[in-house]
């Protein structure tokens, strides 16, 4: 979700009006996912590199946080979403963590939208983490070395227990990961839109999904996998 500074900046106003404004847009997204019964849909807020800053950017941005889950998870109740925030939320204040508590405990029952909040989350954390978990059950003499398997760093990778993601969209005109699900994008199908992320609304993520379906994907063969679901009632990043 890029490009809120640059949108703040074009009307003359400080970062964080941008990031307020982008709110909108993520209610948008989300009231899009659920009309088009996509079944997953993964926001990056805040990446690990987001640390880095100016102080005053980030405490706000904590405040934001706080600020959407305290008027925003009655809704995605209301709507049957499930919230879930992926990250190592442990660096987040106890306010802020007990807010996040709180929306998942919530939701926790709702068969609708899966909605993913990436909040201090870094893909290559997420490797990391896996790792540790696998080299720990080694250790234990739970999981010989030899037999450590893709499917064994998966089960402790985020969303491990998602399908894999179909798309992956980045507004704002940049054209890079910049970290995000490192290892479940393997496959997707990536769309980049000009478009700053405060202005992304539905008839933009239309956009990104019309453009999904018009792709062949291959998953490594030579033809086009029969089984694939090019359809809005996949899962998007």
């Amino acid at each position: 979700m890029d490009g809120n500074g640059r949108w703040a900046k074009k009307r003359g106003k400080l970062r964080i009006s941008g990031h307020r404004a982008g709110i909108k847009s993520v209610r948008s997204s989300v009231s899009f996912a659920i009309k088009n019964q996509i079944k997953s849909l993964t926001l990056y807020a805040f990446s690990s590199e987001n640390w880095n800053r100016p102080e005053q950017e980030v405490h706000s941005l904590m405040e934001l946080f706080v600020f959407a889950l305290d008027n925003e998870v009655k809704s995605l109740h209301k709507h049957n979403v499930r919230l879930s925030v992926i990250g190592d939320v442990s660096r987040f204040s106890p306010r802020l963590q007990e807010r996040i508590r709180r929306g998942q405990v919530l939701t926790a029952g709702n068969t609708g939208l899966q909605l993913n909040i990436a909040a201090n989350y870094g893909g290559r954390w997420d490797i990391t983490n896996s790792m540790k978990q696998v080299i720990a059950e080694v250790q234990r003499g739970e999981l010989a070395l030899d037999d450590v398997s893709e499917l064994d760093i998966n089960r402790y990778i985020s969303l491990h227990e998602q399908p894999a993601i179909d798309l992956v969209i980045r507004t704002g005109g940049e054209h890079r990961i910049s970290n995000f699900l490192l290892w479940q994008v393997a496959y997707a199908e990536f769309y980049f839109t000009e478009v700053l992320w405060p202005d992304f609304n539905e008839t933009a993520f239309g956009n990104a999904v019309t453009a999904f379906t018009q792709r062949e994907r291959r998953f490594g063969g030579t033809t086009p996998d029969e089984h694939s679901e090019q359809t809005p009632g996949g899962y998007v990043a």
